[in-house]
């Protein structure tokens, strides 16, 4: 799959239109399960706060996550007192499962969410989702770690943050500070696209999501927090610390295998016009230059061991087409996932048979160059060998590359925004979608309808019905190119 030219599925980032008063710009996902106690103040202040210093309509949305003690009654009678308020049931444990729920049926443009306890300031709140509003960011995390960041907490905690973070840096090479802050915002066509990618229903959640969008070349954005620890939080460190180790592992798994549909994120190259109407310019060719000349570099390397191996054992002749035979291999295994960024095993086998036939050309230019310094000097010197092979690869990897791109590799974009994507089909309903509305009081199995029906109109993206095992999405009208009052 191309993760660098392919258009993706996710149009250009836009400022967000005006809307009518009402229509709710941001709701506000408060996950809570046993929280009797602390839910009706922290609600209040969440609100009090909002009224008075968010410009636009909000909704407040209390994900329970089946409470067994008066949560759902202290939930319910706060959506009876305040008009921005709704709640949400749901009869499983999980965060992750709540915020996928309540963001999958949710309508508003901006969509995020804070823990119950409201352990971050709240001034940081604005600032987290005004670069989603602009249509600057993609997604958008407060993070403790920042340097400008007050944190308050103990030091067990503080060690374990730090200690999972370098974990997530060192083994997924992720670029974001704090992945476990209960304080993040992402636009709502981006969640649309990212959520049925993510696997886990528990507080790796936002780990998850977080490396899938940084891997698909999302834009996050980092807001220092001011943010005090509850020393009174039910969170289970050991059990959960073991999940998120689960977890890394399994996402590192996927990534390795190329397995993750990362391309049906890709945004267009740039959000500016004059970059998408730029004609007769190959994409992505000066990174893709660079990336096989890195990885011919390494292959001639290996190609130049394996060759004063074999000559141990063999003829010039055969040490060279054995060694030839073997970096071909790798070689374009390496350019297939580094330069050319093709994921997955889909046509694998295509690909190194085309390989295979750039390999015999290259052989008959290193052959023939070594059969020509045969004929004029009966016993070469080794160095002279290598000095006459690396010439003939010099001029093979000109030609290999030009191959590569062209033919094993070509860029197969026709301009057009309709893109398929695939993803299986036994883990995500391919003829249901989510609806984007909610009632107080339904459970998340009840927010699935069937795609053919027309519930609403204010879909950037619907989902089709099943087509050979594979989900299609497909931009639809966008309606605030028709109607100012309405939002993607």
């Amino acid at each position: 799959m191309r993760t660098d030219s392919s258009p993706g599925t996710l149009p250009a980032r836009e400022h967000l239109p005006a809307a009518p008063a009402g229509t709710p710009v941001l709701d506000v996902v408060i996950p809570v399960y046993n929280e009797e106690k602390d839910l009706r103040p922290c609600v209040r202040r969440l609100h009090e706060h909002l009224a008075r210093t968010f410009p636009y309509a909000f909704r407040i949305t209390i994900a329970d996550n089946a409470s067994t003690d008066t949560t759902p009654q202290v939930a319910a009678r706060l959506a009876a007192e305040i008009p921005e308020v709704t709640t949400f049931r749901l009869e499983q444990k999980g965060r992750g499962r709540a915020l996928r729920a309540v963001w999958s049926a949710s309508d508003a443009p901006v969509l995020a969410y804070m823990d119950v306890d409201l352990s971050t300031d709240l001034n940081a709140l604005l600032p987290l989702v005004a670069p989603l509003i602009s249509g600057h960011s993609d997604l958008a995390i407060g993070s403790r770690l920042a340097r400008a960041s007050r944190v308050v907490r103990g030091p067990k905690r503080e060690f374990i943050s730090r200690v999972y973070n370098l974990i997530l840096r060192g083994s997924l090479q992720a670029r974001f500070s704090d992945a476990q802050c209960g304080f993040k915002a992402i636009r709502r066509e981006v969640a649309q696209v990212l959520l049925p990618l993510i696997e886990d229903t528990g507080w790796f959640f936002d780990t998850e999501m977080l490396v899938l969008a940084e891997r698909a070349g999302l834009r996050i954005h980092e807001v220092p927090v001011d943010w005090v620890d509850d020393p009174d939080s039910t969170v289970h460190i050991v059990r959960t610390a073991t999940d998120d180790l689960k977890g890394v592992w399994r996402v590192g798994r996927a990534l390795a295998t190329g397995s993750l549909p990362l391309d049906r994120l890709a945004r267009p190259f740039g959000d500016d016009p004059r970059d998408r109407e730029i004609k007769d310019v190959p994409r992505g060719l000066a990174r893709q230059v660079v990336g096989f000349c890195v990885v011919g570099g390494l292959s001639t390397l290996f190609y130049l061991l394996l060759y004063s191996g074999f000559r141990v054992f063999t003829g010039s002749q055969a040490a060279n087409a054995l060694a030839l035979l073997v970096s071909a291999v790798a070689n374009t295994a390496a350019n297939r996932r580094l330069t050319f960024g093709v994921r997955g095993r889909g046509g694998a086998v295509r690909h190194q048979a085309q390989g295979l036939v750039v390999f015999g050309i290259g052989l008959s230019l290193t052959s023939g160059s070594l059969a020509a310094l045969d004929a004029a000097t009966s016993e070469p010197a080794h160095s002279t060998e290598l000095a006459v092979l690396i010439a003939a690869n010099l001029a093979a990897t000109v030609l290999r590359f030009l191959l590569f791109r062209a033919w094993v590799f070509p860029d197969r974009h026709d301009g057009e925004t309709t893109v398929a994507a695939s993803y299986p089909t036994d883990r995500f309903p391919t003829d249901r979608f989510p609806t984007d509305r909610f009632r107080a009081g339904e459970a998340a199995d009840g927010t699935w309808l069937d795609a053919t029906q027309d519930h609403t109109q204010d879909h950037t993206w619907q989902g089709t019905t099943r087509q050979d095992a594979t989900v299609q999405l497909l931009p639809v009208r966008r309606p605030h190119d028709t109607d100012a009052r309405d939002f993607r």
